[in-house]
């Protein structure tokens, strides 16, 4: 018994009651988004999150050590899907999901959690030594090149970016040296000509938009343009629980998805918006602090990937509704509602748990488990 509650007690209980914070928030904006309706999104998306903590519960109480074990099967995991979409996948301009039954399931979305733990257990192994060799460094840009590639050719290139920064945090978390990065970054400002003329005729009007949404206001330029106006009208408080004109008269489009954070905002003001951004912060927080008491460099790189990978769900999506990246397809997590993005969330932070309730481990002791 004594043991039983010390590893209460070790659960990051902060991040844990956020997380429900944020899908309770969540169910009362899909509410809104239906005009006071539980139905269709609020009450799926109750059930994905209840759905969601039981999957968190029984990950945590899995061993950090098969875990690390387990990591490059994940992965391998993942580019299997990812090829099998190209075959078997569906989706509106772009093959993006995989019917199961009645359910659709979108593998993009794992595949940024099955690229952090394939580059924690690759970094874990090396030593501070080899860290200053650019050859180590080869495979980890594999590892992230690979899913970036059969994501890109769905086309989703939004997802693509973010499997490619989520997989630079944690290379960069490994201790890169700050002079591969200034190569890196002189490579891709290098690559922007070419990386521009293979873009679809779509995608490049996504960027042009962003620079001059008012060039298209009833096309192109819609959907910023709407969410700008819904944002500002909020003003300090808000207009009120489901007295949002721009989202109640359907003017803001995909409202329960992407610009879930611009209805929020028309709703409960600048005040809302930011009280949500202060639970964000206490997450980021909390999983980042987990990381600095782990005692095994695989627990640490997995919280700082996983944190970074949070963080950048929730920069991309605010940024996007309020124009200053342009429109992407980024869910706001925990929130907006789609089933794969928030099972991924709550799957990502079972990890996280399991790695609180094994913070003791060290890094010898995950080695020898796996040569057993």
């Amino acid at each position: 018994m004594p043991l039983f509650f010390s590893r209460l007690i070790a659960l990051p209980w902060l991040t844990i009651g956020c997380v429900l914070l944020l899908s309770l928030v969540g169910a009362l904006a899909l509410f809104s988004a239906s005009q006071g309706s539980w139905s269709p999104w609020a009450e799926r998306h109750i059930m994905r999150a209840a759905f969601g903590v039981l999957l968190m519960v029984v990950i945590l109480m899995v061993p950090i050590r098969y875990i690390f074990q387990s990591s490059y099967l994940i992965y391998i995991g993942a580019l299997i899907v990812l090829l099998a979409i190209q075959a078997i996948g569906f989706g509106q301009g772009a093959t993006r999901w995989i019917a199961i039954g009645p359910l659709n399931f979108q593998p993009s979305e794992p595949a940024k959690l099955a690229v952090v733990l394939a580059l924690a257990r690759y970094f874990s192994a090396r030593t501070p030594e080899q860290m200053n060799s650019f050859l180590v460094y080869i495979p980890a840009f594999v590892i992230v090149a690979v899913p970036m590639a059969l994501v890109l050719v769905q086309p989703d290139l939004g997802t693509s970016l973010m499997i490619a920064m989520g997989g630079l945090i944690v290379i960069f978390c490994a201790g890169i040296p700050f002079r591969y990065v200034g190569i890196m970054v002189l490579a891709v400002i290098a690559a922007l000509p070419i990386l521009w003329a293979n873009l679809y005729e779509y995608q490049k009007q996504r960027i042009m938009t962003f620079f001059n949404p008012e060039d298209d206001l009833l096309g192109a330029g819609f959907q910023i343009t709407q969410s700008k106006i819904a944002l500002g009208s909020g003003g300090i408080f808000g207009k009120g629980f489901l007295m949002g004109s721009q989202s109640q008269l359907n003017y803001l489009p995909e409202k329960q998805t992407d610009f879930v954070f611009t209805m929020i905002g028309e709703e409960f003001g600048l005040i809302g918006n930011l009280a949500i951004l202060f639970v964000y912060f206490l997450i980021f927080y909390s999983i980042l602090r987990l990381s600095w008491r782990v005692q095994n460099r695989f627990g640490r790189l997995v919280c700082a990937g996983i944190s970074g990978m949070l963080f950048l769900y929730v920069f991309v999506n605010i940024a996007m509704v309020t124009g200053l990246v342009p429109v992407v397809g980024v869910p706001l997590p925990l929130i907006s509602y789609g089933g794969t993005a928030m099972l991924t969330v709550f799957i990502a932070l079972g990890l996280v748990n399991a790695i609180a309730l094994s913070s003791d481990v060290e890094d010898e002791d995950l080695s020898l488990s796996s040569r057993r």
